[in-house]
């Protein structure tokens, strides 16, 4: 399996795609402020006003497009590129042809990195009911290694969770920068060189990498899940990064100051949640450390491929766990971050945009029903959401990948209103009932086999 390459759009491009969100804000703001102050009825006002509080509580949508790549001067680049970078990759009863894949990727960097460790969480094979032992893979990739002057490790631990995967060989590396990559996952060639760049600047403790869907072809709910982790990989860690304040990096890519990781050894694979123990959500663990030491940024230069689930079911497990995990999450960022810090404001603000999300259409349709002219706030309602829909869905065109045409990624961004009806039937549902049980945690909570098989070898 050989993974595409992608580029992320320069600055030009970028400013032509965010004239539009940018232009159509500003005139949708100010008409609104106009019919709230000269409002002609009572459903007019309500409308106005939920409206506005929509805008002001969607800031990201907006912000994202000033996010530029970190660069790097010839200087800094010549101390970049004498630190030390050990890449983490744990091991969960993975696909052979995309671990096979994951570990290539790593070898075939521009800048190649200086240690390996691979750990095996105790991965089953459900035919035999034995251990997977991945001989073969385990075998190539030493012996490459090797041949590349590259330090590896492959070791197999009891199956115990992916923080104490991780933390058995990072709590006693001596490395600069810890990479975090996950074993699905296909990294770009540039995208450990383009990662560590943010680093020049000292006050940065870790970096998100940019993550793309590998599988976008293999069926609907995966051209589904392009769209739908559009928002917060490419909309809201965007933001984020320009406030330097990304609270959660994905466990696919991120890069860490290794002193920061090292300090918390111990702590980090024994996180508790209501007396359980908590595995899930290790990478905003670990970014929520990089938070109280410094600045946390994404880096969408940085890229990694990602495969998504091809089936439902695994999807809504792999939902359910993330939107549990992030609960806990967020009592964390509230009860640490400072209160009038970014972190604390936009935690507040998404429980209020929760809140507001199911009480403003009651009050639309109450409102307008008493006034006889539901039928005219319903329509401007859908109007304006799906010109939202749109805004958001324009960062598609942010990432010039090999594998896509034009005519495909412009079929995903007119399809993106179906994606926005299956948030809020399926997903506003689910992070709900997510919120009402979020003490049901589990280890990796993905997969007992495996999930997604990567085509090729």
């Amino acid at each position: 399996m050989r993974p595409p390459t992608a580029t992320f759009v320069g600055l030009r491009a970028r400013t032509l795609l965010a004239a539009a969100p940018l232009v159509f804000f500003v005139v949708w703001a100010t008409t609104h402020l106009v019919s709230v102050t000269n409002a002609f009825s009572a459903s007019t006002n309500q409308l106005a006003f939920a409206w506005l509080i929509s805008f002001l509580l969607l800031w990201w949508v907006s912000l994202a497009w000033f996010e530029r790549p970190f660069r790097a001067t010839a200087d800094q680049q010549h101390e970049l590129d004498q630190l030390t970078v050990t890449v983490q990759i744990p091991v969960y009863n993975e696909d052979e042809a995309a671990l096979r894949a994951c570990l290539r990727s790593v070898l075939d960097q521009s800048r190649p990195v200086d240690r390996i460790r691979v750990v095996d969480d105790g991965s089953m094979d459900p035919a035999t009911g034995r251990g997977q032992t991945y001989r073969r893979v385990r075998r190539s990739f030493l012996a490459e290694a090797a041949a590349r002057g590259a330090e590896a490790s492959w070791d197999r631990t009891e199956n115990r969770g992916k923080r104490w995967a991780q933390m058995h060989v990072l709590a006693h590396d001596d490395a600069d920068i810890f990479v975090t990559l996950d074993s699905d996952s296909v990294l770009d060639a540039h995208a450990v060189r383009e990662g560590l760049k943010p680093f020049a600047d000292p006050g940065v403790k870790s970096v998100a990498g940019l993550v793309a869907v590998l599988n976008t072809r293999a069926n609907v709910l995966t051209r589904m899940i392009c769209l739908l982790y559009l928002p917060f990989t490419r909309g809201l860690r965007s933001a984020q990064s320009v406030l330097r304040r990304v609270t959660i990096n994905s466990g696919t890519l991120a890069f860490y100051r290794a002193d920061v990781i090292r300090r918390h050894a111990g702590v980090y694979e024994n996180e508790t949640f209501r007396g359980r123990p908590m595995q899930m959500n290790d990478d905003s663990m670990l970014t929520m450390y990089a938070l109280l030491e410094g600045d946390t940024v994404h880096q969408p230069s940085a890229i990694v491929f990602t495969l998504a689930p091809e089936r439902l079911r695994h999807y809504i497990r792999q939902q359910m766990r993330w939107m549990r995990g992030t609960t806990v999450r967020h009592f964390w960022w509230l009860r640490y971050m400072p209160v009038m810090g970014v972190v604390f404001v936009t935690t507040v603000a998404e429980y209020l945009h929760i809140a507001l999300s199911v009480l403003i259409p009651v009050a639309l349709v109450v409102g307008a029903a008493r006034e006889d002219r539901l039928g005219e706030v319903l329509l401007i309602t859908l109007v304006i959401a799906l010109v939202m829909h749109y805004l958001m869905a324009l960062r598609l065109f942010t990432l010039r990948r090999s594998d896509d045409t034009w005519r495909f990624t412009v079929g995903l961004f007119v399809l993106s209103p179906l994606v926005a009806v299956w948030r809020v039937v399926v997903l506003r549902p689910m992070y709900l009932y997510a919120l009402a049980t979020c003490w049901r945690i589990s280890s990796w909570g993905t997969r007992d086999s495996v999930e997604v098989r990567a085509s090729g070898g």
